[in-house]
C-alpha cells in the first residue's frame, strides 16, 4: 500500500510541504509507503480542450503530469496539499489536477484527500475545490477530526499549529485505516462496485 502526496506549492519546503510531511512521518509509523511529488515552480499549462489524451492516453504537454499518470497503479491513495491563494487552491496545482484527472482513467476506488496551508482565510473554500476532484471520480475521501488545514505564514509557524499537525497525524491515521480496511475487503472477495457506462447530459437535453 502506498500514498502520493501531491506538494501544489512553489515552495518545495514551505508550508504545505510541512503539513505533508506530519502525513508522511505517521503514515511511515503505520506502515504504509508514502512519496511527495513537488509539482516544481517552472509554468503549468491548463488544459486546452484539445482532447488529445482521448485518443493518446496521456496530456498533450510533457510534464508531471503524465509522469504521475504512467505511475497511478502505483498509488492507493493520493493526498493533495495546496496553500490558498485569494481564497482558492494555488492556480498551478488546479492547472495540473485537470489535466491530471481529464487525461487520467482508473482513480476510482484510490482513496484522495486535500490538505490547504493558509496564513488566516480562505482554508474551507480552498479545501472544498480540492475535494471536487476526487467526487467526480469515484474515490472514496478519507476524513479528519477537522477540515484538513494548517494555519501559517512560515513553516516555523505551522510547527506551532498543535491542532492543525494533529489533524493532519489523524487524517494518516484515517487514510492507513481504510487502506487496511480495503485489502481485508479484496482478502474476502468483495469488489469495487462495477461502474455503469457514464452517461453525460446537459441542460439542453
Amino acid at each position: 500500500m502506498k500514498v502520493l502526496l501531491i506538494n501544489g506549492s512553489p515552495n518545495e519546503k514551505g508550508c504545505t510541504y510541512t503539513a505533508l510531511a506530519e502525513i508522511a512521518v505517521t503514515l511511515e509509523k503505520e506502515g504504509i509507503e508514502w512519496e511527495i511529488f513537488w509539482i516544481g515552480k517552472k509554468p503549468i499549462a491548463g488544459c486546452i480542450a484539445c482532447r488529445y489524451c482521448k485518443t493518446n492516453k496521456k496530456c498533450v504537454f510533457e510534464d508531471g503530469v503524465n509522469t504521475l499518470l504512467a505511475r497511478k497503479d502505483e498509488f492507493d491513495a493520493i493526498i493533495v496539499g495546496s496553500p490558498v491563494y485569494y481564497g482558492g487552491p494555488a492556480g498551478q496545482l488546479t492547472a495540473f489536477l485537470d489535466r491530471m484527472f481529464y487525461a487520467g482513467r482508473g482513480f476510482a476506488g484510490k482513496l484522495g484527500a486535500a490538505v490547504v496551508s493558509c496564513r488566516r482565510g480562505g482554508a474551507t473554500a480552498s479545501f472544498d475545490r480540492l475535494n471536487k476532484y476526487f467526487t467526480i471520480n469515484s474515490m472514496p475521501i478519507v476524513s479528519s477530526q477537522y477540515w484538513n488545514m494548517v494555519h501559517g505564514f512560515t513553516p516555523e509557524d505551522v510547527k506551532k499549529d498543535g491542532e492543525g499537525l494533529q489533524t493532519m497525524r489523524t487524517l494518516a491515521r484515517n487514510t492507513a485505516w481504510l487502506l487496511r480496511c480495503i485489502e481485508a475487503g479484496k482478502r474476502e472477495g468483495i469488489a469495487f462496485p462495477e461502474q455503469e457506462p457514464r452517461i453525460s447530459t446537459n441542460f439542453i437535453n
